[in-house]
């Protein structure tokens, strides 16, 4: 079976006020990403940021959802905000073994930078890629505009690690490719947001416009048979499976293929 060239899914799927507008409004949460894996494909944890999941917690998730489902996850804060790459490797070892239980259904982890990690860390970054294992997908997202030069994409290309493309607030929106694939996430303006509401349960900004924008390049990468991977989280418009499937439809007015 070939493998699928577009994937969109939200990041997360534990939002309680998802209740009523995308899954059952008597679901519990144990059973949320059951009814999410019946609408889209693929998701991205965020809960991995916070804490290596345990073995029966990710065999639940594997059991949970159907075929031909994939996970995307973060690497641990642990690594990349507390330890920053540093002496890090036995949670690092843990964290792949444990995802690793997901088989086929585990997509590509993301390294997920806060903004005060600047270039200064170019070597600590070029001494850490090497000691990543073979057969994983890596992607490593930064929010410092500091980092986007030719040496940094390079380093990139050497070890063949994707690049995070944002859709945030400060960030330029790049078309850099890195590898074969990419992974892009729609983050928005979360401080905005939350001054403008607590819950999740519908749009409540239009991103029509910039989903505008971005179509059309996510449409060129897939012609040019690069895989995307593209994630909405609640800040962005303010419910992201309602985000995911407004761009779904926008991405259809392009009308080409997207499965290789």
């Amino acid at each position: 079976m070939s493998e699928k060239r577009l994937r969109v899914g939200t990041s997360s799927w534990s939002a309680d006020s998802w209740r009523g507008p995308f899954y059952p409004a008597k679901a519990k949460a144990g059973e949320f990403l059951a009814h999410y894996a019946r609408r889209f494909d693929t998701v991205e944890i965020d809960a991995t940021w916070y804490r290596t999941p345990s073995e029966s917690m990710v065999r639940k998730w594997e059991s949970d959802t159907p075929e031909g489902f994939v996970f995307a996850a973060k690497v641990p804060s642990v690594i990349t905000h507390e330890k920053r790459l540093v002496d890090c490797q036995p949670e690092l070892t843990e964290f792949l073994r444990v995802m690793d239980l997901l088989g086929p259904k585990r997509g590509p982890l993301v390294f997920q930078f806060p903004y005060d990690f600047k270039p200064d860390q170019f070597e600590t970054l070029e001494k850490f890629l090497p000691t990543l294992p073979q057969g994983f997908k890596f992607a490593l997202e930064i929010r410092h505009k500091g980092w986007l030069t030719p040496k940094f994409y390079d380093l990139l290309r050497s070890r063949g690690i994707a690049l995070v493309l944002l859709d945030l607030l400060w960030m330029p929106k790049l078309d850099v490719l890195t590898t074969d694939w990419t992974y892009v996430r729609f983050i928005g303006d979360r401080k905005g947001i939350e001054k403008q509401t607590e819950t999740w349960e519908k749009l409540i900004l239009d991103r029509g416009k910039e989903m505008e924008e971005w179509a059309p390049r996510i449409q060129k990468l897939l012609d040019e048979g690069t895989i995307v991977w593209a994630y909405f989280n609640n800040h962005y418009a303010g419910h992201a499976p309602g985000s995911v499937e407004l761009f779904l439809e926008i991405m259809k007015k392009f009308g080409k293929k997207t499965e290789a």
